[in-house]
């Protein structure tokens, strides 16, 4: 039997687990054994094991993603998130929608210090949710702006999808960051250009609030500069080159620490809470880049991945149309698969394909682009039925608001996305403008 087809036979058996409920690293792990077994023997599948997993934990680069999660936990527990949402809305809650507007203007601002959708989506789900309704906002739209607002938290720079991918591709992280910088701002602008033209379409969907006194405006406002501040100097250190991404995580939480304690907002309780969230979300991650890793290994002995590669590139399909159809296909994954698992399991199978298509430009800027438009169908995965796994997450707070009703209020976000996926596909500059500029 020739190796393509073992490795077809262990992406069946891998989702057949996974299918059966078993944890998704674990999946990929027991799944990738047996194939490196097979193709190869046990000796050297131990052998591989007793090297690569070292290496693969003690690398320098993957200390940023516990740091950023724990500054988004440390954010969450000192209630700055709450401030952030309670400022937006106190700028902006006079204008119709204006409510759900704040929801995403505050996840923009949460995103430039939490990596995570989920933990964004959560976050905001019980930050914001309780407003939205209580003011009368649609059900459906509410959650569904909160669950799209969630997917900023990977578009706004950083993003722990980010750091996987440029190490699985060994790209730069700070110049991958550069680049989603851009398309995650164009997503905050589409974001609330839909819900203007929703409100303005059904009125009873997004109500207007009562004006604020200017003092009370002035007061939410300035409760929310320390986060702002943390988030620029993070985020503009990083794109300077002051520091590296991980010296940026590791600045960015300390001050968030900081900032807690000086305002008593966060006490030994809620910094316990913030550092056990922070390792089980991290063991979480960790167990799947294992997974991936041993399964990753079995593809490689498959030659499934070059062979591929190699049939996508016979067959004289324009390189634009091999990409869309990628593209779309992420699209269908992301919407029944967790996204980090997603992106392990199919990139030594794609990138290769995509990395052998001439689209005119250097291999960096090539790997960087592909990043930027899996970051983006990614957060199309996140919101998209049938599972959209920021719906479950709002849906397990909002329990009394049914699935179907999220999922329709999701819909004219995922148009917008889509919109977003096709200008940076036609158009490269948007990811690529600053990489060239402060690379």
């Amino acid at each position: 039997m020739s190796g393509t087809w073992i490795a077809l036979i262990g992406f069946g058996g891998m989702l057949a687990l996974i299918a059966l409920r078993l944890h998704v690293g674990v999946a990929m792990f027991v799944t990738g054994c047996l194939g490196y077994i097979y193709l190869s023997s046990g000796s050297a599948l131990f052998a591989f094991l007793k090297t690569n997993a070292y290496n693969l934990f003690a690398s320098y680069t993957l200390s940023v993603i516990p740091l950023f999660i724990l500054m988004g936990a440390i954010a969450e527990q000192s209630g700055l998130s709450s401030a952030l949402f309670r400022a937006a809305a106190a700028l902006m809650g006079q204008v119709r929608g204006g409510l759900a507007m704040a929801v995403i203007a505050a996840c923009t601002a949460f995103g430039a210090i939490c990596g995570s959708s989920v933990a964004t989506t959560a976050t905001f789900g019980r930050a914001a949710l309780p407003e939205l309704l209580r003011h009368r906002y649609e059900a459906g739209f509410a959650t569904g702006t909160i669950a799209v607002g969630g997917t900023l938290g990977i578009l706004i720079p950083p993003s722990v999808i980010l750091v996987i991918y440029a190490i699985t591709v060994e790209q730069n992280i700070s110049h991958l960051f550069m680049a989603a910088f851009i398309p995650g701002l164009l997503a905050t602008l589409f974001y609330l250009v839909t819900i203007f033209l929703v409100a303005r379409r059904k009125p009873d969907a997004a109500p207007r609030l009562d004006p604020m006194p200017r003092a009370e405006r002035w007061r939410h406002a300035k409760g929310v500069w320390p986060v702002l501040l943390v988030a620029l100097v993070v985020v503009g250190g990083i794109y300077g080159g002051v520091f590296s991404p991980t010296e940026g995580a590791a600045v960015g939480t300390v001050a968030l620490l900081i900032i807690g304690l000086a305002q008593r907002s966060l006490g030994w309780a809620a910094l316990k809470t913030s550092i056990l969230n922070t390792a089980s979300t991290t063991a979480m991650i960790f167990v799947i880049l294992m997974g991936s890793e041993i399964f990753n290994a079995f593809l490689a002995l498959s030659q499934m991945p070059m062979q591929a590669a190699d049939f996508i590139t016979s067959l004289g399909m324009p390189p634009y149309g091999v990409l869309a159809a990628i593209l779309a296909l992420y699209i269908l994954l992301g919407a029944v698969m967790d996204e980090l698992a997603m992106i392990l399991l199919t990139l030594p199978v794609f990138f290769p394909i995509v990395s052998a298509l001439d689209f005119g430009m250097p291999p960096d800027d090539l790997a960087i682009w592909f990043g930027i438009l899996l970051l983006i169908v990614v957060g199309i995965g996140l919101t998209a039925p049938p599972i959209g796994l920021n719906v479950f997450v709002i849906s397990a707070i909002a329990k009394t608001v049914p699935l179907a009703q999220t999922y329709r209020g999701v819909l004219p976000f995922i148009a917008a996305d889509v919109v977003r996926l096709v200008l940076v596909l036609l158009f490269p500059g948007l990811a690529l403008f600053l990489v060239h500029l402060l690379a």
